[in-house]
């Protein structure tokens, strides 16, 4: 096999108009990369900034002084003939679900910390 001139291996020059869209193309795409990655790093920025300050979670409030490896009591005062039907426990506060004497039902919610009914809540039907 005979081997191709060496011009069709060689690139021809590009015509001077094409040239010139080439070379706006290249300072157009490294223009814009540049705007991007700046923006990127102001957004990193950003974040390191407001999480090296921004102040620590805030923890539940619990004031509870109970002695090491002894647990907390205390005494819940319902009426007279209630039934405790549930119990649910969030935080430093107790709800409580009781029947009673009357048949009726009532949510009592209990703060531990204060250590009295902070609420109380009548269940009826309209």
């Amino acid at each position: 096999m005979a081997r191709p001139p060496v011009e069709q291996d060689e690139e021809k020059p590009l015509d001077p108009e094409v040239e010139k869209v080439r070379k706006k193309l290249v300072r157009f795409i490294v223009i814009n990369l540049g705007i991007l990655f700046l923006a990127l790093m102001v957004v990193i920025g950003a974040l390191v900034y407001k999480a090296r300050i921004a102040a620590p979670a805030a923890q539940p409030a619990s004031d509870f002084q109970a002695p090491a490896g002894e647990p907390v009591s205390g005494d819940v005062v319902l009426p007279v003939g209630a039934k405790v039907i549930s119990q649910s426990l969030s935080g430093n506060r107790l709800s409580i679900d009781a029947e009673l004497a009357d048949g009726s039902r009532t949510i009592f919610v209990y703060d531990m910390v204060e250590r009295r009914i902070i609420g109380r809540f009548a269940i009826r039907n309209k």
